[in-house]
């Protein structure tokens, strides 16, 4: 997840190759949809050849490729289009930096999408995307992975704004979709953190601090991708190129204050991971600090009873009655138990003595 490849050291600038093996770079798949108010068409292209033309007829296109598997159809779309090659070698070399680059005829636009997989685990791809009036070009890393199945309903259904603006919308409406899935999952992540906080103090363990490094690892990744992407969209806010137009602009002020509310979500769960750090540790060290405070109290108990014992051991007379000095109760029948109450009562009374001082 969220891999950085590159390309070898001194390679050419702009050379298009994929830096991944065919079995991580599946053969892309080419949908194409047009759509205006009137209606919608979906289709999908098997060949460079079918690739439709930049049109002004009203009709916005969207072509959305999803794989990395085939160079030469990269190739033959900055052919068709006129896509600068260093955006094509960057839309290839995934692990890029969200941002936003304008260029003549076209602005280029990167960013990081996560989301859940059916495993529940959170996974994160690259998406390019090449706005011009009217056409919107995407590249994804992966093949029916994206979170733009909302995006794609509304334009079936004809909901909300998407088929009556442009193109320019349609990108925002995908990046509004990339930002708003992580929502998500920092909810889960909220809510994992407040398991934790109770396990912390509930019962401390090992594990607890292994949890809390891979959230902090999580939140690391999701500070790293979101930041940038809130200056792609200040970035297409004061876009002067004229392929944004006012409309959009105020949609993408929405999405601006999305990305802002994430980064503080991000930077108080980074808070509440440190905060549970220091919490486990303390609680260890409390833990620690009452085990070795029991084991002082019984170690202190043990010290005047094993003084007694070792007395009475090292003095005992065979013959009965010729040494004048015997331990006391030495020669009595009862002389042993009399020592084993004596050694009681010193046992209580420290204990009795360490509860008084409030040390048990």
């Amino acid at each position: 997840m969220f891999n950085k490849r590159y390309s070898a050291p001194g390679a050419a600038p702009a050379t298009l190759a994929t830096l991944t093996s065919p079995s991580e770079a599946p053969k892309p798949t080419v949908r194409l949809v047009e759509y205006d108010t009137s209606g919608f068409v979906e289709k999908t292209i098997a060949n460079p050849a079918e690739l439709p033309p930049f049109a002004d007829d009203g009709k916005v296109r969207w072509l959305d490729i999803e794989g990395l598997g085939d160079v030469a159809l990269f190739q033959a779309l900055g052919e068709k289009y006129g896509l600068h090659p260093l955006a094509l070698e960057d839309a290839l070399h995934v692990g890029q930096r969200p941002k936003l680059e304008p260029y003549d005829n076209h602005l280029f636009v990167v960013a990081q999408m996560v989301y859940r997989n059916p495993e529940n685990e959170m996974c994160g791809e690259q998406v390019s995307m090449f706005l011009t009036r009217n056409f919107l070009i995407t590249i994804q890393e992966e093949i029916g992975t994206d979170v733009f199945d909302p995006v794609r309903a509304r334009i079936r259904a004809g909901r909300g704004y998407i088929r009556k603006l442009g193109a320019d919308y349609l990108c925002y409406a995908l990046l509004d979709s990339i930002i708003d899935h992580c929502f998500p999952i920092l909810e889960d992540l909220g809510e994992a953190l407040e398991e934790i906080e109770d396990e912390v103090l509930e019962r401390p363990q090992v594990s607890c601090i292994a949890k809390l490094h891979r959230h902090k690892r999580t939140l690391m990744q999701l500070r790293r991708f979101v930041w940038p992407e809130r200056d792609v969209c200040n970035a297409l806010l004061h876009d002067e190129s004229g392929i944004v137009s006012k409309q959009t602009k105020v949609f993408l002020r929405d999405a601006y204050d999305h990305t802002v509310q994430i980064m503080d979500f991000i930077e108080s769960y980074r808070d509440v991971v440190s905060g549970l750090t220091e919490m486990y540790l303390s609680a260890v060290g409390m833990r620690t600090n009452e085990i070795l405070r029991v084991l002082t109290v019984m170690s202190a108990i043990f010290i005047p009873l094993t003084f007694v014992a070792g007395l009475y051991g090292m003095n005992f007379d065979y013959a009965d009655g010729k040494m004048p000095w015997n331990l006391p109760e030495l020669h009595q029948p009862h002389g042993y138990l009399g020592c084993i109450a004596i050694m009681a009562t010193i046992a209580i009374g420290q204990v009795l003595f360490f509860k008084r001082k409030k040390w048990l």
